[in-house]
């Protein structure tokens, strides 16, 4: 497949280092399975379930004409298999991109070990963040969302989606699922993987969460602008290790993280605590899909104002620990040298006379009272 590394060592077949250096190449063979089921009448159904999307609602618009005949899609178990696969096609890619992109830039940059986990990081998520930003933001301007907000919470339960905003879902929790097995072949660092273990997990629960109680739209807005201000912070942390004077893209995105904040709360607030508790549809109804009761929509409110407190705290100390290092950067002002003291007139009289300035006898007084 041509996705693993050149090296002189030739390690044992199955051990770990084997399996980290060529997980990209045994991936790859596992989706080719699925891929290679679809040209067989005796597999085809069951490799269906994970290259396709599932659940199928065909929709006429007006049941004449067949041009206005819309699919869309609702969500089942199904979709395990589905996320599953797309998970493999995630660490395929992220292996391109780490090979034929990352790599060959850090060989140039020569990057200690910190930066350049650091710098792999920010590569990948900045491609990811890239991607997501601008697919979510054309789903929103295919479906006007942003031009009816209350399209948000009007006519929840949101059971149907169009292919587009299905696949979008799928993908997203399908990177985030891949992020977990990268920890291993990235051979991420003991004191590091407490941190991304939080984030994937935020990240799988949230997207989980509203893909599940079919609060599909709201998640999808949050998304596009949280995407929006991450893909800032990591193209501003991948121009800040090419040349560390550029930190003006920090400044920026300080500012759009705490506006980002502040607009998904409001944004949460206003669907989930006055849309939706104004809807017409009340009550626990599983087999519709309807969530819409009050301890639902609590625990949703609650999860969304404990992370963005969470994500803010986190803020705060990347803030103050940035500060506190530009502190120490800044080259203290090295002290005016002192001009030597002269002697005074008065002095010199004195040591003319036969005293000198430290009160001491002149060479001259004590050749006279030696004499």
């Amino acid at each position: 497949m041509g996705f693993r590394k050149k090296t002189n060592k030739n390690p044992p077949v199955l051990s770990h280092e084997f399996i980290i250096q060529n997980h990209a190449d045994i991936v790859s063979c596992v989706a080719m399975v699925f891929l290679l089921g679809l040209m067989f009448e005796v597999t085809s159904k069951v490799a269906v379930l994970f290259i396709t999307v599932q659940y199928n609602v065909t929709i006429s618009a007006n049941g004449l004409s067949e041009e206005s005949v819309v699919n869309h899609f609702h969500h089942g178990l199904k979709d395990l298999a589905t996320v599953f696969f797309y998970m493999l096609v995630a660490i395929i890619i992220h292996a391109i991109i780490q090979e034929y992109v990352l790599d060959k830039i850090n060989r140039k940059m020569h990057f200690s070990k910190t930066k350049h986990s650091k710098f792999n990081e920010s590569g990948q998520l900045s491609a990811f963040y890239l991607f997501s930003f601008g697919w979510g933001t054309s789903i929103l301007m295919s479906e006007n969302f942003l031009s009816n907000p209350v399209s948000l919470w009007d006519g929840y339960p949101h059971t149907l989606m169009p292919f587009q905003m299905k696949f979008y879902f799928i993908s997203q929790m399908g990177y985030w699922l891949h992020a977990l097995p990268e920890i291993y072949f990235q051979k991420t660092k003991k004191e590091d993987i407490p941190r991304q273990l939080v984030y994937i997990s935020l990240y799988l629960v949230h997207i989980a969460g509203a893909y599940i109680l079919n609060l599909n739209r709201l998640a999808l807005v949050l998304l596009v602008l949280h995407c929006f201000v991450e893909l800032l912070f990591h193209v501003s942390r991948l121009v800040y290790f090419s040349n560390e004077k550029r930190q003006t893209g920090f400044s920026i995105w300080a500012v759009l993280f705490v506006l980002g904040r502040l607009l998904t709360l409001s944004l949460s607030v206003l669907t989930v605590g006055f849309g939706l508790s104004n809807a017409d549809q009340q009550g626990l109804d599983l087999a519709n899909g309807n969530f819409n009761v009050l301890i639902v929509r609590i625990t949703v409110l609650a999860t969304i104002c404990v992370t963005q407190a969470f994500m803010m705290w986190k803020f705060i100390n990347f803030q103050l620990r940035r500060w506190r290092e530009q502190a120490q950067v800044q080259p203290v002002k090295p002290k005016k040298p002192q001009a030597p003291k002269t002697k005074s007139k008065k002095d010199k009289a004195n040591g003319v006379n036969g005293v000198s300035s430290n009160g001491a006898d002149s060479p001259r007084a004590k050749k006279e009272k030696s004499s």
